[in-house]
């Protein structure tokens, strides 16, 4: 299938490798977030305990959020001629959200969601290096997500930091 182009920009035949790069970027982008919305989903709902309710809320919050990175994904994937990819091609990485083995361990849940959003942001720096100079669009985009990421990282940082007070971490 010949796909329309444009003459100059991520668009253009000539920036065609860049953009293939691009999408399969945006497609590991796109199963990140999806991942980190189920592991928060669970995550949301499995603890137990009074101190967990501020990282239930947080979460609650953060998976809103965090859906439409992955919308947001999706719809760049298909503006550069890609396709989104459907449910079979997933492959869960995210070991470290999985929900603990003690409902009331929000430690684990808190030090989990560090871990994703850490990688999140490492993995939306490339995203940005790679775009330099060739896509802005995706470029402009990946740094208003990684901001978000940014935040939900130094929120829960403040948790954990809550807890490293008290010994409980």
């Amino acid at each position: 299938m010949r796909v329309p182009t444009l003459d100059r920009g991520i668009l253009s035949e000539q920036n065609r490798e860049k953009r293939e790069e691009i999408i399969e970027l945006l497609k590991k982008a796109y199963w990140m977030e999806i991942e980190t919305v189920m592991s928060y989903i669970a995550n949301s709902t499995n603890p137990d305990g009074i101190r967990a309710q501020e990282v239930i809320e947080a979460l609650e919050e953060d998976i809103q959020e965090e859906l439409s990175h992955a919308q947001a994904f999706a719809d760049r994937i298909k503006e550069l001629w890609g396709v989104v990819p459907g449910s079979l091609e997933f492959k869960a990485e995210q070991s470290y959200l999985q929900p603990p083995e003690v409902q009331t361990d929000v430690v684990h849940v808190i030090k989990g969601v560090i871990e994703a959003e850490k990688g999140a942001i490492e993995h939306y720096s490339r995203l940005i290096e790679v775009c330099d100079g060739v896509d802005f669009v995706t470029q402009d985009m990946a740094i208003d997500i990684m901001h978000d990421e940014e935040g939900h990282l130094r929120l829960f940082e403040g948790f954990l930091r809550e807890y490293e007070a008290e010994g409980k971490a």
